[in-house]
């Protein structure tokens, strides 16, 4: 199969296409034929790990030590990117009852990646859900990462209706969830993001938008229940002046200081610091699935790479202009190199010729 590959790191031109093996679904496993995946924050990081000190690493060193041994020291131990992705399932392991092939599906892979793949393999019980039938391909794959990682911080918060919540930050993948997902709990919501990202912001549902290139927040004399930092552009220091008496500074990211603010503030009552890990659960993508389809929650798609523009995706991404996801799309069977492979792969796969009818009006 084919597979967008790096073998060391560097800038996004270290991205390339190359022929991989393709897997095999276990016992307990479903094969899925990756239509899109997405480019996001996670995906940059681990392309270019070499150059992120710990300095550089939005976490404390002890995660920057366990993220070098994952991703390795000296050249990328998993060769291939991509940690969420929208596809059908091909195949499924003889112990799988909860999907079937010709399933339309989307899903999170975490720090394991390989979604920029033409095949994945996922457990049964993994990050893994049906794709709502309101979105295409795109726009599924550009879900998981930031509707999870949101959910789960924002879920450490308690929010409850009529807070209001200032969100610094809110133009990225976790922001946008966070818009969204705050909009659903019933609270009043205000995103900060630069000058190009306001309208995007604003189509999410924001209440109010700051730009803070022209206004600081901290000086606007409004108070929030909780302020959501993602990627700590701000301190509790200078936050905490536009933060309620009562309120709740969270952090999606952190260093040891802020884990000893939240140490601090937790002994201390009133203000108080909150640090997280995202804790995500296969329940909670079934949550975001039930939200999509009722039309709380949507995924706006800046643009879509083949897969051998690779680097120019990750190129336009790095710049900061993307409003919205980036997508690279890896299998569309309506091209007519889709519908050729398709025809031969059915000639030796079952499962893949009963998906040939499904693929063609389900892409």
């Amino acid at each position: 199969m084919k597979a967008i590959v790096y073998t060391e790191y560097g800038s996004p031109d270290v991205l390339r296409v190359a022929d991989v093996a393709q897997p095999a679904p276990k016992d307990n496993e479903v094969l899925i034929r990756i239509h899109a995946t997405a480019v996001n924050f996670g995906d940059l990081i681990a392309r270019n790990f070499r150059s992120v000190t710990p300095r550089k690493f939005s976490m404390p060193l002890l995660f920057w030590v366990g993220a070098r041994l994952a991703f390795g020291f000296t050249r990328p131990n998993n060769p291939v990117l991509g940690n969420e992705f929208a596809g059908v399932v091909a195949a499924v392991g003889a112990q799988v009852t909860r999907f079937k092939p010709g399933d339309a599906v989307f899903g999170y892979r975490g720090q394991q990646m390989g979604a920029y793949a033409e095949y994945v393999c996922m457990p049964e019980n993994g990050m893994l859900a049906l794709k709502p039938a309101a979105m295409t391909f795109e726009e599924a794959a550009a879900v998981p990462y930031g509707a999870l990682t949101a959910l789960a911080l924002l879920r450490t918060v308690n929010l409850q209706p009529g807070q209001k919540v200032l969100i610094n930050g809110a133009s990225g993948n976790i922001g946008a969830a966070a818009v969204q997902l705050a909009k659903h709990y019933g609270a009043e919501v205000t995103g900060v993001c630069g000058t190009p990202g306001l309208d995007f912001v604003k189509a999410l549902g924001a209440d109010t938008v700051i730009d803070y290139t022209k206004e600081d927040f901290t000086r606007c004399g409004e108070t929030y229940d909780v302020i959501f930092d993602i990627l700590g552009k701000t301190s509790f220091g200078r936050g905490r002046k536009a933060l309620k008496p009562n309120g709740r500074y969270l952090f999606a990211s952190f260093k040891m200081k802020q884990l000893l603010q939240m140490l601090g503030t937790k002994i201390a009552g009133g203000q108080q610091v909150i640090c997280a890990l995202s804790s995500e659960t296969p329940d909670d993508l079934t949550f975001i699935a039930r939200l999509i389809e009722a039309g709380q929650y949507k995924a706006i798609v800046d643009g879509c790479y083949p897969m051998t523009q690779a680097a120019k995706a990750h190129h336009y991404v790095e710049q900061g202009h993307k409003r919205g996801s980036v997508v690279i799309t890896i299998w569309n069977p309506n091209t007519p190199q889709g519908s050729q492979t398709m025809a031969a792969q059915a000639q030796t796969t079952p499962a893949l010729g009963i998906m040939r009818t499904i693929l063609k009006t389900d892409a």
